[in-house]
């Protein structure tokens, strides 16, 4: 029997500068979304969640808050870029390019732009990329590019933690005579 340890993501060496990453999920906003995440960051700009208001502005009805649409890209770009991140080291050159609205499916791409070696910490790497939000459409609606400190497949800081079954470990049910 083999245990398979707990784990997900890319580790420092896996990276290659110019390699693209079009990430597995897509992520549609429901009305519900936009609306707690703008009370949730005492966002008062009624566009995000008046329709009467709204429906007077040029779109003519509820635009998603850019906040969201940011978290939203980054988080479906997490399981190919940062999941075994440590840090986020920042963010430059965001731009939101095309609107986002209640029902649009967001989906997330990203290019390696650089990595090197962390001078501070030698169980890790920095890892710089672009990444790219797309609606179903394939409207470019958000891109940015990160920094950001990777594990290297040798640090031990996100293994075993998973916890020990206090009933010992899993096993194949006895075949019955």
């Amino acid at each position: 029997m083999t245990v398979h340890e707990a784990g997900i993501g890319k580790y420092y060496e896996d990276f290659v500068i110019g390699d693209v990453y079009q990430h597995p999920f897509g992520r549609t906003i429901n009305e519900a979304d936009n609306t707690w995440f703008t009370l949730l960051t005492l966002n008062t700009n009624q566009n995000h969640f008046n329709a009467d208001f709204a429906a007077r502005a040029p779109y003519g009805k509820i635009i998603v808050n850019s906040g969201l649409t940011v978290a939203m890209v980054l988080g479906l770009s997490v399981i190919d870029m940062s999941q075994t991140a440590l840090l986020n080291l920042g963010w430059t050159d965001i731009k939101l390019t095309h609107p986002v609205f209640v029902g649009d499916t967001l989906y997330s791409e990203s290019i390696v732009l650089d990595k090197r070696e962390s001078k501070s910490r030698p169980y890790a790497g920095i890892l710089t990329c672009k990444t790219r939000g797309l609606n179903q459409d394939g409207d470019e609606v958000v891109s940015w590019t990160r920094s950001v400190m990777i594990y290297k497949k040798g640090a031990q800081n996100d293994k075993g933690y998973f916890p020990v079954a206090k009933t010992g470990e899993m096993t194949l049910p006895e075949a019955s005579a």
